[in-house]
């Protein structure tokens, strides 16, 4: 009878160890499949790059939607934005924002680019081009912040420090009531701005990392399984 509560519970824990780490490769294909279908579409819009009005950036109906945008306009004498906590080619450093009034259209943010930070973390002055009156670029959802709710801090300088493009207080520190869902990522090859790329999952992990997590995550249900058996093979043999 020992014998066989033992080997019950023990099946019990084991089938518990599988389900749970299966449901946490199944959790790894799912994140690996949305990212791969946003690179997709991201890769058609660049592909055909036909061009929308920089207004859509306010539709709510494709907030989490990418188009090609093209519109006139001017930037705001308004503080620039940097988004902190962001790493290119292995550096720590900013990506930099700043306030696009377009014709006709709600003003939205403009991705500038990425400006490293020294080891004393003096921010960056970041310039308003004011000689410039087209962009174009991709219309895309702000980068996803990290665990925990998103900060915007108004520095001495009046510059906006911020950890998230979705902070409570960053419309009103640029003097407005509200932002569209979407900022554009600026076409790289405009002669203005800084170091970017039209790249929609930075400092995140790509579609490869999120398969390679879930292969290991199978492996692990699997070795319990096969532990468990041999466990049990080796419980049922008779003693001498």
């Amino acid at each position: 009878m020992s014998r066989a509560r033992d080997m019950f519970l023990g099946w019990t824990l084991a089938v518990v160890a599988m389900a749970v780490f299966a449901g946490l490769g199944a959790w790894q294909l799912g994140r690996m499949q949305q990212k791969q279908a946003m690179l997709d579409r991201v890769q058609r819009v660049l592909e055909e790059r036909r061009p929308v009005s920089l207004a859509l950036a306010g539709a709510a109906a494709q907030a989490r939607g990418y188009d090609w945008a093209v519109g006139e306009g001017r930037f705001a004498n308004a503080p620039a934005v940097l988004l902190d906590n962001q790493q290119r080619d292995g550096r720590s450093g900013v990506v930099a924002y700043r306030l696009f009034r377009p014709a006709g259209a709600h003003p939205l943010l403009v991705e500038l680019g990425w400006l490293p930070l020294d080891g004393a973390r003096t921010l960056p002055v970041v310039e308003r081009p004011t000689d410039v009156s087209t962009v174009q670029g991709l219309l895309a959802p702000p980068p996803v912040h990290g665990i925990g709710e998103a900060v915007a801090v108004v520095q001495p300088d009046g510059t906006v420090l911020a950890t998230g493009l979705g902070a409570a207080g960053l419309p009103a520190a640029l003097g407005q009531a509200g932002l569209p869902p979407r900022v554009l990522k600026l076409d790289p090859a405009l002669p203005f701005g800084h170091a970017r790329d039209l790249d929609i999952l930075p400092n995140t992990l790509p579609p490869e990392r999120h398969l390679g997590y879930a292969v290991q995550w199978f492996a692990l249900s699997l070795a319990v399984l096969v532990v468990a058996i041999v466990l049990t093979l080796r419980k049922a043999r008779p003693r001498p």
